[in-house]
């Protein structure tokens, strides 16, 4: 009798260790797949990038995040940032629009919005054409309008300044303005991760969200003489419409700035911004976007 129990013990034992060990075979194996699971780690064109969860602010990807950098006309997500902030914000009163901004579009033959001098343009109106075309006559415009000052210069110097109050209210420490474009001095500067900060905080606007997903618009704005004319404008990027969830947010390009792209898109609930810097063109830029966002969507 006692040797029946003892083999039963034994027998028991032995089941035991069975199931164990093929548990840990189990889990090892599970872990393994888990590790050849996880997506490889891009190579980007861009000098420089970054990739964060909008709504955990977890990091997904960085490459020299924090080396300033000229932004070219991703400068105007600031733009419309400190625009949207001011208080008692009427986004149906109306600008009109002086020689100045069109003189400064040829001088500096920068990207346009086409206002025509003389037509009387809304401010929202003037953040589509800020957004979209990727328009400096409309970025001046509004510099122009909420600045303070009683020159032109000192309005849009006061607006810079409340750019730079903007960035430093977020915390950064590596972003300056020294315009209301991106067309700069040489002290326009930022990085992928503060750029990125300062879209997704951008993003937390209605009004803003709402520009930055639009691919195309047609807005009536009243001429000169009383009548009305339809400005037509269409979204520099690209991705809208051609990448799975995209939201938005901004291209940019210039001399020094090269190609840049501020990025949003949302997938199963899930939204992931982030941001290029200096890459070689605009189709690789959207190259470079597109690979950080499929790498940050499977992790």
């Amino acid at each position: 009798m006692r040797h029946g129990i003892s083999g039963t013990r034994r027998a028991s034992v032995a089941a035991t260790v069975a199931l164990t060990a093929g548990a840990v075979l189990a889990s090892g194996a599970f872990a393994s797949a888990a590790r050849a699971a996880a997506p490889p780690t891009p190579t980007v064109t861009a000098k420089g990038g970054f990739v964060m969860n909008d709504g955990t602010a977890k990091t997904l990807y960085g490459k020299a995040a924090d080396t300033r950098r000229s932004t070219g006309s991703t400068t105007k997500i600031m733009t419309a940032k400190v625009v949207l902030a001011q208080k008692n914000l009427n986004l149906d009163a109306k600008v009109t629009v002086q020689k100045a901004y069109s003189d400064y579009i040829v001088s500096n033959t920068a990207s346009s919005a086409r206002l025509i001098v003389g037509d009387k343009v809304t401010v929202r109106q003037l953040l589509y054409g800020l957004m979209l075309p990727s328009g400096c006559d409309a970025a001046y415009a509004l510099a122009d309008k909420f600045g303070t000052g009683t020159t032109r210069a000192a309005r849009v110097k006061s607006f810079i300044g409340k750019m730079n109050a903007s960035a430093k209210s977020l915390g950064l420490k590596n972003t300056h303005f020294d315009s209301f474009d991106g067309i700069g001095g040489g002290s326009n500067y930022s990085t992928p991760r503060d750029l990125t900060k300062i879209a997704s905080s951008a993003m937390k606007n209605s009004t803003f969200r709402a520009i930055v997903k639009t691919k195309s618009t047609k807005q009536k704005v009243t001429t000169k003489t009383g009548g009305y004319r339809y400005m037509s404008w269409t979204n520099t990027n690209t991705m809208l419409g051609s990448y799975t969830g995209m939201i938005g947010v901004k291209t940019g390009s210039g001399p020094t700035a090269k190609y840049c792209l501020v990025f949003a898109a949302t997938r199963n609930g899930r939204t992931v911004i982030g941001t290029v810097l200096t890459s070689t063109s605009a189709t690789t830029r959207t190259a470079d976007a597109k690979k950080l966002l499929d790498y940050s969507f499977k992790k």
